[in-house]
């Protein structure tokens, strides 16, 4: 059943998917490299040129501006100065936000721009911050 679920949420999410894999590839001829991580449920391009620094996730792609995943890096809420929790692994970020694409896939966008885009306020980057720090908490919206 888990792996039919993850199957699905793959094939939901698959047009998000396709645009990394376009940055990604297109990417690999400025020196990107692309590996398989299970873990991340994600094709991560390390060393992707382009872009302010961190990681982006585009459906099951990260293309990650270091030459890994498994650094640690600060909250939003630190970034903002709302915190001084100790750094979180970026891997585990952008893993929540692979989760959130599974579930969500084409509406992912959308709603993540709705909430505010890239910043403390967005509740995306807050939960995936919740789930870097605790290994819960990914999806976005309270339980009822």
């Amino acid at each position: 059943m888990a792996r039919l679920l993850l199957v699905a949420g793959m094939a939901w999410t698959l047009p998000n998917t396709l645009a990394g894999l376009l940055l990604g590839v297109g990417a690999m001829a400025a020196g990107a490299r692309a590996a398989w991580q299970p873990a991340e449920l994600a094709l991560v391009f390390n060393r992707y040129p382009w872009g302010p620094g961190g990681a982006l996730t585009l459906g099951n792609v990260i293309l990650n501006t270091g030459h890994g995943l498994q650094v640690p890096c600060r909250t939003y809420a630190c970034r903002a100065g709302r915190s001084d929790a100790p750094p979180v692994v970026l891997a585990d970020h952008e893993r929540a936000h692979v989760l959130q694409y599974m579930v969500l896939g084409p509406l992912f966008l959308p709603l993540y721009l709705l909430c505010g885009g890239i910043g403390v306020r967005n509740r995306f980057e807050r939960a995936a911050d919740r789930y870097a720090a605790t290994g819960a908490g990914w999806w976005p919206w309270p339980r009822p």
